[in-house]
């Protein structure tokens, strides 16, 4: 399976935990599973993973939209996040490819 990690989440929160809990947000490939997802971060990143979290979101009821051409429907498209726990002591720079 290719691409398993998709991108790093940037946002304040994610940024938060993994400076006070050792934990790292990614967008994943909805397919993957946790062992997949802790062999291909630990093989990216060098580092050793001790536990990883996972959740899906959206796809769930269609959003309506009232236009002036009539009602519009979509469906949120499906994503799926990991949190990544890394061993005490290491860490994982998100910035250095930028």
């Amino acid at each position: 399976m290719n691409n398993i990690i998709k991108k790093p989440i940037l946002t304040e929160k994610a940024t938060l935990d993994s400076e006070l809990n050792n934990r790292f947000a990614f967008v994943v490939d909805r397919n993957a599973n946790k062992l997949e997802i802790k062999k291909e971060i630990e093989r990216i990143y060098g580092v050793s993973v001790d536990s990883v979290r996972t959740m899906r979101y959206g796809g769930g009821k269609a959003k309506r939209k009232y236009t002036s051409k009539g009602i519009a429907e979509a469906r949120i498209p499906l994503w799926k996040k990991a949190i990544v726990t890394v061993a005490e002591g290491e860490t994982i720079d998100l910035y250095e490819n930028i």
